[in-house]
């Protein structure tokens, strides 16, 4: 262990190291063309081309310079750690909310997704950020513990209007208390009423809050107390091939809700 610890220090130690093999490993090049892409100099090129060759990680033919087939593995490990804790340290601060339980992905999915937060200025950004796609998407499909009265507000108007399509799975407790306000049930009502409206009731709840607009993941993350404290958009495949599957299943073990569920 210690000796590879000591090797991904070599590396980690000098960019121009990591940049040099990652160059070789994608194909052959000549110390000037190494020294233009890096800037490094011939002295500095000299020195790395030397210890790369002593741990057989490149080979010399000719004029150029190839990395070798343990060199190029080194190459694809070092790029998967780095942008492994590139990651990490962008979800670092809100790892403790995202539902790991539940994410059928591999997290470096995320590594080139917003990350929004409250702040002192703006402490209903994340929730501003889905309202304005919202605003904007053409089909809104969602799985959530929540249905807040501005998402509503801004689906009902769109979809009554004829510019969205929606298709939604809440848990019950969402929605009991979207019917014990009046005005929110009026809402919903009137969104149940439209054309381009789905909407199934899951008695076992749903444990988190996804909403899909477009081709753009949302996800809502909440503390132990229900307060929000960041929310997380990508438009990745794996991410949202994982949504839409986990909206499926949601919606086969739902029913649907009627309009009559709110006769008085």
């Amino acid at each position: 262990m210690e000796s590879a610890l000591e090797e991904i220090e070599f590396l980690a130690l000098s960019s121009n190291r990591v940049e040099v093999l990652g160059l070789l490993a994608e194909g052959r090049h000549t110390r000037t063309e190494l020294a233009a892409a890096t800037g490094a100099s011939q002295a500095t090129l000299g020195r790395i081309l030397g210890d790369f060759e002593d741990r057989s990680w490149i080979r010399h033919d000719g004029s150029e310079y190839v990395a070798t087939a343990t060199g190029r593995l080194v190459a694809e490990g070092f790029t998967d750690l780095t942008e492994i804790l590139e990651t990490e340290a962008k979800l670092r601060d809100i790892v403790d909310y995202l539902p790991t339980h539940a994410m059928d992905f591999d997290l470096r999915r995320l590594s080139d997704a917003r990350i929004t937060v409250p702040s002192a200025t703006r402490p209903n950004a994340p929730l501003g950020r889905l309202l304005d796609f919202l605003r904007d998407g053409d089909e809104v499909r969602t799985f959530s513990h929540t249905f807040n009265e501005q998402t509503l507000r801004v689906v009902r108007e769109r979809v009554t209007a004829g510019e969205q399509r929606f298709r939604g799975v809440f848990g019950r407790s969402a929605i009991d208390a979207l019917a014990d306000d009046s005005s929110l049930r009026e809402q919903l009502e009137a969104l149940l009423a439209a054309d381009d409206a789905e909407i199934r009731v899951r008695e076992e709840g749903v444990p988190i809050a996804i909403m899909i607009v477009d081709d753009l993941v949302y996800l809502l993350l909440r503390d132990e107390s229900g307060i929000l404290q960041a929310s997380v958009d990508t438009e990745d495949d794996a991410v949202r091939s994982w949504a839409e599957d986990s909206l499926d299943h949601y919606w086969r073990t739902a029913t649907p809700l009627e309009s009559d569920a709110f006769s008085e």
